[in-house]
């Protein structure tokens, strides 16, 4: 860690060129890495990434290399050839005729990629000094993380697409060992409300592996659009992924744009999708939200409502009052669905949302009366937890794991189902104490289309105020909870709910740096110190996101073209919303196991 930078001068060039290599490492920056590593020590010193530095990596380890070389070249100008045939050395000595041998050259410098399963999944230990790099991980994706932070280390120009003239590259002297503190760190993506190109989708998860985020939560159906196709099914992409407008701002405040707006992604997309995820070691968890949320498929498929159809998709935002029968021919719909996709998505999980369903369309429906009456029902009421039940089975005949809302859990969610714990700390802390496990998602704490400063300039002010300082202090697992219960809490999902967020730039304004300080709060272990994170934030971050181009919020205030007076919001008190969340999740406090 203390050795000096290597200069094998034969030459007075050569001297030169080590002198200017010198005056490079000890102008080395150091830059703190987002998420905050678990121990980092600066040593002296720093590696220079050049066009002839080597890697070293096992055949297990392919995918990795070959992410680096891509992440690495464009900007710098290091390929990175394999080092097994960067080094040379001379032959034996065979004691016959002149000895004619010169001393082997020291290796090239070079990074060393390993795997070492006793540092855990996700883990990694990166070593750098003058004479090279090494990274090692408990798996490929510790290796994959500590490459996030070596890119880090390196001048912000490095995350580029291209080379912009910005030298040296050099990495200060380090050690860095690494883990994350929880094993679900995941973003929720709505591509509903607004739909998202499938390149804007890949952009979101290399964004995504910057911060060591692991899971993609892709909301693909509500009632303002579906958003991929079902074989058999064909009206849905062809009715119900289109709506003939939007709402301009919230539904407060009930302005069109008399546009038509849809889109889908082809089952083609979806795999693309997931492969490019999980090359970043990101898994993708689908979610189709049934029997409520449905207005988008009930307009491509009528027969298959609970009393009166709607006309059309949905063009408002809010709740819809459409929802599935309780009929044979709606469970055959959600069989061919839950197949498709797990034909796609190997997830273990698979979302199936379970929220905000309104009941009343059942107490008028033929088929749902009918259908509860022979369950030996009280009333149509019960028909949210046998529906549940059978999806519930529909997924394990695909060896997938139910994933559900908070609401669920009122009726008595199957076994074994994750929970998705999106009201406040209630849902999550439900069913932790009812031995599920839980995803905490609270809308109170990590919802980023959620308004960011009291200002009049913030665009689109939704919800309750949710800082930067307040997402970098959130904790997913409630405060209070037995240790018992906390085991089942897997980790927290951030969620980009898109009825605000129109547009990438949008999608970026709300995101960033927000989401930085919630990788942060899901990945670094120990006490929190906010004030060095912002500072951090503002001297080494944001000039990373820059070089990403990413349209972030910056820290003093949106720029002017990133408001939106066209477009009153609604922004709520804390208290109130609190106030109100009492309310909705009384029936927690008692949740049934199905």
């Amino acid at each position: 860690m203390t050795a000096p930078v290597a200069a094998r001068a034969s030459s007075a060039s050569d001297a030169a060129d080590a002198a200017d290599a010198a005056d490079a490492a000890d102008a080395a920056e150091r830059r703190l890495p987002v998420p905050l590593p678990a121990v980092l020590q600066w040593g002296d010193g720093a590696f220079l990434l050049l066009p002839e530095t080597a890697l070293d990596a096992p055949t297990e380890l392919a995918g990795e290399a070959a992410w680096l070389r891509a992440a690495l070249g464009p900007a710098t100008g290091a390929w990175l050839p394999d080092a097994s045939g960067a080094d040379t050395a001379a032959g034996p000595d065979t004691g016959v005729g002149p000895d004619t041998s010169t001393a082997a050259p020291p290796p090239a410098p070079r990074i060393t990629l390993r795997l070492d399963s006793a540092l855990g999944a996700e883990s990694y230990r990166l070593d750098a000094d003058p004479s090279g790099i090494r990274i090692e991980g408990g798996d490929p994706a510790g290796v994959f993380h500590g490459l996030q932070t070596l890119r880090q280390l390196l001048p912000p120009a490095a995350l580029r697409r291209a080379d912009t003239g910005a030298e040296p590259w050099a990495v200060p002297a380090v050690r860095i060992e690494d883990r994350p503190r929880h094993r679900w760190r995941g973003v929720l993506l709505d591509v509903v409300r607004h739909f998202l190109p499938k390149a804007d989708v890949l952009r979101f998860v290399d964004l995504m592996a910057v911060h060591h985020l692991n899971v993609l939560h892709l909301h693909l159906t509500d009632d303002q659009g579906w958003r991929f196709e079902v074989p058999g099914w064909p009206r849905l992409t062809e009715v119900g992924a289109w709506r003939t407008e939007s709402m301009v701002g919230t539904r407060h405040t009930p302005r069109h744009d008399g546009r038509p707006h849809g889109g889908y992604y082809t089952r083609e997309d979806l795999r693309e999708i997931v492969a490019y995820a999980a090359a970043r070691h990101i898994t993708v968890v689908p979610e189709v939200d049934v029997p409520g949320h449905a207005q988008a498929v009930l307009a491509a498929y009528p027969e298959l409502a609970a009393g009166e159809p709607p006309s059309g998709v949905r063009t408002g935002w809010g709740i819809s009052d459409a929802v599935l029968s309780a009929s044979d021919e709606s469970l055959a719909f959600c069989r061919d669905v839950i197949a498709e996709i797990c034909a796609i998505f190997p997830s273990r999980y698979f979302c199936v949302g379970g929220d905000e369903v309104p009941r009343g369309p059942w107490r008028d429906d033929p088929a749902s009366i009918a259908r509860a009456r022979s369950l030996g029902l009280p009333d149509t009421d019960g028909l949210q937890r046998w529906f549940t039940a059978r999806l519930a089975e529909m997924l394990a005949a695909h060896d997938r794991t139910l994933f559900g809302w908070d609401e669920i859990l009122e009726d008595g969610a199957p076994a074994g189902a994750l929970i998705g714990g999106w009201r406040g700390d209630h849902g999550a802390r439900a069913a932790a104490e009812a031995g599920h496990d839980v995803v905490a998602s609270p809308d109170t704490s990590v919802y980023l289309d959620y308004r960011q400063a009291e200002g009049p300039d913030e665009p689109l002010p939704i919800g309750t105020l949710i800082t930067v300082e307040d997402i970098h202090g959130f904790d997913p697992v409630p405060a209070g909870l037995e240790a018992d219960a906390a085991a089942h809490v897997l980790g927290g999902q951030a969620a980009l709910w898109a009825e605000m967020l129109d547009s990438v730039r949008a999608l970026d304004y709300a995101a960033f740096p927000r989401l930085c300080a919630f990788a942060e709060a899901l990945w670094t272990e120990g006490p929190r110190d906010t004030a060095a994170f912002m500072s951090r934030l503002a001297t080494d971050h944001l000039p990373r996101l820059a070089a990403l181009g990413v349209e972030y919020r910056p820290l003093a205030g949106p720029h002017p073209w990133q408001s939106r007076p066209d477009a009153p919001g609604h922004p709520r008190a804390r208290a109130d919303r609190e106030a109100e969340l009492v309310e909705m999740t009384a029936r927690l406090r008692e949740p049934r196991e199905a």
